[in-house]
């Protein structure tokens, strides 16, 4: 049995496309995963399956959501290996003066191609960083996620794929839960 980390985008946000995470959690293991495990309302779930397709696991999992709420949800599915990469990875925690409280992380529903980096750099405001990876973008915002221009629309449109944004204390989080698992 493999570890994942589910992300699904937009759900429980201002009041649209509300699904309870005990529902929720009730959904994937009528799929048969095991070990499902929610974290916070934003549609975080950590999980063991058989199947090692991760596309295929992003399918079933989009299509019974779309199925039982009639909502059409992008589902990032990731390996417990590919997230501790991703947090091992994260540039700004080698540097002490950053605040762990303003990073945040971009993850993609597959690689961007064909985007222009300055054009996404350019709307940074005072303070905030990017850095780009093949899998996420990490950001630095330390006026606030609410008021950085470096929104997870804007890096949509941008990059042409979809995303979604995770603070940087679910980020970790959904990692010592999938380690706890393991």
């Amino acid at each position: 049995m493999q570890i994942y980390i589910s992300i699904l985008r937009g759900i429980n946000v201002s009041g649209h496309k509300l699904i309870k995470m005990e529902t929720l959690q009730k959904l994937y293991e009528s799929l048969g995963f095991q070990n499902v495990t929610t974290y916070k309302q934003s549609g975080n779930v950590v999980f063991t399956a058989s199947e090692s397709d991760i596309n295929k696991l992003e399918q079933i999992i989009s299509k019974q959501i779309e199925k039982d709420f009639e909502v059409i949800v992008p589902v990032i599915v990731l390996t417990m290996d590919k997230l501790k990469e991703i947090v091992d990875n994260n540039p700004f925690l080698k540097d002490s003066s950053k605040d762990p409280n303003f990073l945040h992380t971009t993850f993609f529903v597959s690689k961007p191609f064909n985007y222009n980096q300055n054009d996404i750099a350019n709307k940074r405001q005072n303070g905030e960083e990017i850095v780009f990876s093949e899998n996420v973008v990490y950001l630095y915002c330390p006026n606030g996620y609410g008021r950085t221009k470096l929104t997870n629309n804007f890096l949509e449109t941008k990059l042409k794929v979809s995303a979604t944004t995770r603070n940087w204390k679910t980020t970790s989080e959904l990692l010592t839960i999938a380690q706890q698992i393991s």
